[in-house]
């Protein structure tokens, strides 16, 4: 049946919306026919895979098939020529400059005015930055969960070792309690920057917060971002110093003060290492000494400079007391993002 003029304007205008509706989709829409030979592209597409419509149309879809992936259009359609619709999925296609994107596709079939079957259109949405986030989230929960399963062998460590040391209940329980949170200040710097280290400035002011005295601790040294072994080892020695000075050192006794400096320097071996030092001085009183080989020494003197490649020594002096560490910068820093020069910070 011929249609009417008006009839006729109605189709093209209707054509002309689909058309445009198409032509300014953020989705890529191609049409194919039955042989898989593209016959429209809008400019989505064109963004999204690199090829213009002159290039594109007339080419086979399987251009943008990686090789591996190419049996994806046999059953795509298989299923277009038995009228059934491809619901979405994720797989991976090709741009013009060879390299690999993830899409989303969903197909459905084309008929003509016949309701023939005669191709298929198909919407493909780019999901790459959705796949890097799912990436990247499965990396920090792999981090996050070897990490956990590290702090559980620490805090039984802890456990046993305050145990063993403990006068009474009451004190393991204060003690335990205290290297737990201390544990847990790392940890939330290392939340924070997604687990990428922290800066050995906010590590040990972190930890010696709790303490006070700001005033009579003074920071020297250069700008430096710890990796994550790090920060616990390195956390569980300043909070071993803080507790010891604040109970029976400079912190404890007025006009006590605290210096901690650290450096880079370049070994013999061409090696760069790290050197920390920490030094108390107590001014008036004598500093108290104990013949007791507490935790806080088995950390200094064993677990933090083995768990850093490193050495250590600590003296003890009725006016004050020395911890020094050295270890190779590797062991240290995030590569590439310690630096060996940088500003002093004083507090």
């Amino acid at each position: 049946m011929r249609k009417s003029g008006g009839q006729e304007r109605e189709d093209a205008n209707a054509d002309a919306r689909l058309a445009a509706i198409v032509d300014s989709s953020y989705d890529a829409i191609i049409s194919k026919d039955l042989q898989s030979v593209i016959v429209s592209w809008n400019h989505a597409a064109e963004r999204m895979f690199g090829f213009s419509a002159e290039e594109a149309v007339g080419q086979s879809i399987l251009m943008l098939m990686p090789e591996h992936l190419r049996s994806e259009e046999n059953d795509i359609i298989g299923r277009i020529r038995r009228g059934e619709g491809v619901a979405s999925f994720d797989t991976t296609r090709r741009r013009k400059d060879g390299s690999l994107i993830a899409v989303s596709l969903t197909v459905s079939p084309i008929r003509n005015r016949y309701d023939e079957i005669v191709g298929a259109s198909t919407i493909a949405r780019d999901i790459s930055a959705a796949k890097e986030s799912e990436r990247r989230i499965r990396l920090l929960m792999r981090e996050v969960n070897h990490r956990v399963k590290n702090q559980f062998a620490v805090i039984l460590s802890m456990v046993r070792e305050t145990s063993k040391r403990s006068a009474d209940p009451g004190e393991f329980e204060e003690l335990i309690r205290s290297r737990i949170m201390a544990l847990s200040r790392s940890h939330d710097l290392l939340v924070t920057s997604e687990w990428a280290g922290a800066s050995l400035f906010d590590l040990i002011q972190e930890h010696l917060k709790p303490f006070g005295h700001e005033e009579r601790i003074s920071l020297s040294g250069p700008l430096l971002t710890l990796q994550s072994n790090a920060v616990q080892n390195l956390g569980m020695a300043f909070h071993e110093l803080g507790t010891n000075s604040s109970k029976y050192g400079a912190l404890a006794a007025g006009g006590g003060r605290v210096e901690i400096t650290w450096k880079v320097e370049t070994g013999p071996d061409a090696q760069r290492r790290f050197h920390l030092l920490w030094h108390e001085t107590s001014a008036g009183a004598a500093q108290k000494t104990t013949e007791r080989k507490g935790f806080g020494t088995v950390v200094l003197q064993r677990v933090a400079p083995q768990s850093l490649s490193g050495s250590s020594s600590l003296e003890r002096s009725p006016d004050g007391m020395k911890w020094e560490l050295d270890a190779p910068l590797e062991a240290i820093v995030v590569p590439q993002l310690g630096a060996e020069n940088g500003s002093d910070f004083n507090g």
